[in-house]
């Protein structure tokens, strides 16, 4: 008997790792669509504008920061 419950368990296991391929190939699906967008608005002037302020107004913060602390 207990032969046979293992064959059964092996069955599932197998149905669960196809499972979990389909859910790792969307992923990477999703993956790729969002390279794509970045790529997409960095083609577009406006977008790569604002990413540069965003990275300025950081840095400018850092050294406010850093003068404030010594």
């Amino acid at each position: 008997g207990e032969e046979k419950k293992k064959k059964g368990r092996k069955g599932r296991k197998e149905k669960e790792k196809k499972k979990k391929r389909k859910g790792k190939k969307r992923k990477k699906e999703r993956r790729e669509k969002k390279k794509r967008e970045k790529k997409r608005k960095k083609k577009g002037k406006e977008g790569r504008e604002e990413k540069k302020k965003g990275k300025r107004k950081k840095k400018e913060r850092k050294k406010k920061e850093k003068k404030k602390g010594g």
